[in-house]
């Protein structure tokens, strides 16, 4: 009885020593911008271990790798064949995502790709379609649908709050181009439309983007206006300003851009029954809801939900791979609309 008591409690702490152990993850590449910020939060994490990195410039996977103690792989291949590597998280350049993505869903690894997803709509459905095929995890970096404001806003949006909603405003610039950011060699993929597909109207604007579908489905037809105007990136795009309509109705507009000295990201939804401003402070009203209400608690990071479902949390709110590339679609129709001054209807 002893001896079998024995091995039971031994079973017991191998199972427990397995549930303690940590996600093998692995980077495949570190060019974003926000790629420092992400190895930071790995290495911050108990449940999660960074085993190996690729990037096609050696010099910064060393440099990451050490950061992380992990190995540097030359081939990306071997991060795909090893069967410990739970996820990979992919922070290339824009035109490198299709074959990562798509490699990797084939490989059945969770994939976490920062945004914007693909160049256009043609890539961005090619890794939709390997992801969804692949039934593996997926996520990206639409951080802003975790900030309490944006929370409360789409609760109230589902409530009917506002009534008939007449007008939409979404702002997201910052200073980039004038502040001359992405002078940087490191980050100055993110200004060439060859590696990035967009300029600044795209780089930020797909974060309103993603609050306004979010908020309110799909569109069903856009049209932009979008600029470049000290032409420092050469002819990529620095500004714009775009008009969504939605199958509800809704119009909204987006500006972004990298030409702003300050700008707090702000939204702004009126209509027949209530009102909402976010900009400095928030204001809200409706004559359906007595004062204004308790905003929700924040949500962790895009990233970090990302990785609390790769170590079993089931409830993570992650970004899916189906809106991820509908975002690229309609960025990409926006820009059409831009250069043929007319209507577009994105591709689904």
């Amino acid at each position: 009885m002893t001896e079998l008591l024995s091995t039971a409690a031994l079973e017991s702490n191998a199972v427990a020593a397995d549930a303690a152990e940590p996600k093998k993850v692995a980077f495949l590449s570190t060019a974003h911008v926000h790629a420092p910020g992400f190895v930071d939060k790995v290495k911050g994490r108990a449940d999660v271990k960074c085993v190996a990195v690729w990037d096609p410039d050696a010099a910064r996977a060393a440099d990451v790798a050490a950061k992380l103690g992990a190995r540097v792989v030359s081939q990306y291949a071997d991060i795909l064949k090893d069967p410990d590597i739970a996820a990979v998280l992919v922070c290339s350049e824009t035109n490198r995502h299709e074959e990562l993505v798509i490699a990797a869903a084939e490989a059945k690894k969770h994939v976490y790709a920062e945004k914007p997803l693909g160049l256009g709509a043609r890539d961005a459905f090619a890794m939709r379609d390997a992801v969804e095929k692949a039934e593996v995890l997926f996520s990206t970096g639409y951080a802003m649908r975790g900030d309490p404001v944006n929370l409360f806003l789409r609760e109230q949006i589902h409530a009917k709050a506002f009534g008939t909603i007449t007008r939409v405003r979404k702002s997201v610039c910052h200073n980039g181009s004038l502040g001359h950011w992405f002078d940087n060699p490191g980050i100055r993929w993110m200004a060439d439309l060859a590696q990035a597909g967009v300029g600044g109207y795209g780089d930020l604007g797909t974060h309103g983007l993603d609050i306004l579908m979010w908020f309110f489905g799909d569109p069903v037809r856009v049209t932009a206006n979008i600029h470049a105007v000290t032409h420092r990136y050469d002819d990529t795009d620095e500004f714009g300003e775009g008009i969504l309509e939605f199958e509800n109705g809704v119009v909204a507009t987006l500006a972004a851009g990298w030409l702003d000295l300050a700008d707090p990201w702000s939204v702004f939804i009126s209509g027949t029954e209530g009102f909402a401003y976010q900009s400095e402070g928030f204001h809200f009203k409706s004559q359906k809801v007595p004062g204004t209400p308790p905003m929700p608690p924040a949500l962790p990071h895009a990233f970090d939900l990302f990785l609390d479902a790769v170590c079993g949390k089931t409830d993570a709110p992650l970004v899916t791979v189906r809106e991820a590339a509908a975002r690229s679609a309609v960025t990409e129709s926006l820009y059409q609309a831009a250069r043929e001054h007319t209507w577009v209807v994105p591709p689904k």
